[in-house]
């Protein structure tokens, strides 16, 4: 009857979108009730505990360039050509040595764990099956060699820089042994970011879990039964050197012991030296930091604010993205992070003059709602965005994308 006709056009809709390229033909699966990545966030606020999403969602202090680098990001305006001959789009990117199927990747999240149990190793998985790269934290909830298995060596990992050099190696080394082929170095976080959600939830260092928070977790079952199966989440890479039976008090007077945020280039050329693989800079904003990378050759930057989290009174990451990749770009790899939340804002980062980009809270809202669905889901509504972008402008491929980029003189 015509229930189940309805049946069978949702199972079909949620099931069959293509994209067609000049060379192949993609199939993308996402469910229709959450097309945007907004639809995600909403549907992640209603499932997890407040403290979770807090940590998640929130900038720092108030949260002013949380919100200005999404806003500036869509003051970008892309001119489309309609006249022109086209012959197809192709998102797929050649980035160190690698060609991705799009030009966009998952960003490293510390504590993804909270935010939903076993949040890495779905976001990986998702991101290898697809084929765009995976950045690991080393404050995730998962293990350099456990990612590096289910991504069979393509993710990428991220590092806190350790106050000893000792601790720094070995997580370099094991970095190396698990097959990373880029080390990500973070350089925005000299100082813990001053959040006020976090602070009342518990959530700074040191951690506490308050009666609020429990009313929190008993009013999310869902969230609270998958937690209770899967463990309490923790900081896996770090587990081989933290003193056991740490209570919470400790564990933060162990990470404030145990990493240095502020890095120099004295710092940095070790790291270069002993790593073999490529290095990318991450936290970088203006142009004396990027002649800095290119001097310690480093391979490629990520502009980004942290995502809005570590200095309110900062420039959103479009702005310095303009002028760094126009004065630097053929010199370094330019990417950026912070602020993109959809398939039209990664384009305008492209024709901005960003060679790759990568998205965090988009993804962890995706997997938040969705659970082992939200990787997969996340990766391919974005992808089906960015495809439609570039067939209305007409634009062939990814590097093309500043051919379209509207300028006001």
């Amino acid at each position: 009857g015509i229930r189940s006709l309805w049946r069978e056009l949702t199972n079909f809709t949620q099931h069959s979108f293509y994209i067609h390229t000049r060379n192949k033909t993609m199939k993308l699966k996402y469910n229709p009730h959450y097309p945007s990545v907004e639809d995600l966030r909403e549907k992640a606020k209603r499932k997890i505990p407040k403290f979770a999403f807090e940590y998640l969602d929130g900038g720092c202090n108030e949260d002013v360039n949380l919100h200005r680098n999404t806003a500036e990001i869509r003051e970008v305006e892309l001119l489309p050509q309609y006249l022109d001959v086209h012959t197809g789009s192709d998102m797929r990117t050649e980035l160190f040595g690698h060609t991705y199927d799009a030009p966009f990747g998952i960003a490293p999240v510390g504590l993804q764990g909270l935010m939903w149990p076993k949040a890495p190793e779905i976001l990986a998985k998702a991101a290898f099956e697809h084929n765009i790269p995976f950045i690991l934290s080393t404050v995730s909830t998962s293990s350099i060699e456990k990612i590096s298995e289910i991504t069979e060596g393509r993710a990428w990992f991220q590092l806190y820089h350790p106050t000893e050099n000792r601790l720094r190696d070995d997580i370099i080394k094991r970095a190396e042994a698990a097959q990373y082929p880029v080390l990500v170095i973070l350089c925005d976080v000299p100082t813990f970011g001053y959040r006020p959600r976090d602070i009342r939830n518990g959530l700074a260092m040191p951690p506490k879990m308050s009666f609020t928070n429990m009313l929190q977790i008993m009013g999310k079952p869902e969230w609270a039964i998958k937690t209770l199966i899967n463990g309490q989440p923790a900081f896996e890479i770090l587990q081989p050197y933290m003193p056991k039976g740490l209570d919470l008090k400790r564990l933060g007077e162990f990470m404030d012991q145990t990493f240095s945020g502020r890095l120099n280039e004295e710092k940095i050329a070790p790291i270069r030296d002993m790593w073999k693989g490529k290095i990318v800079l991450k936290g970088v904003a203006s142009e004396a930091d990027t002649e800095k990378a290119i001097r310690l050759g480093i391979d490629g930057i990520i502009v980004s604010n942290h995502g809005g989290r570590q200095l309110d009174a900062g420039q959103s990451t479009i702005k310095p993205l303009i002028t760094i990749a126009a004065k630097y770009g053929d010199k370094i790899k330019v990417m950026m992070d912070s602020g993109l939340r959809s398939g039209p804002d990664i384009a305008r980062a492209l024709a901005s003059g960003a060679q790759f980009t990568f998205l965090g809270r988009s993804f962890m809202y995706g997997v938040a709602a969705l659970g082992k669905a939200g990787g997969n889901h996340t990766i391919s509504i974005l992808k089906t965005q960015l495809q439609q972008v570039m067939e209305q402008i007409c634009c062939e491929k990814v590097s093309d994308f500043p051919r379209h980029l509207v300028r006001y003189t």
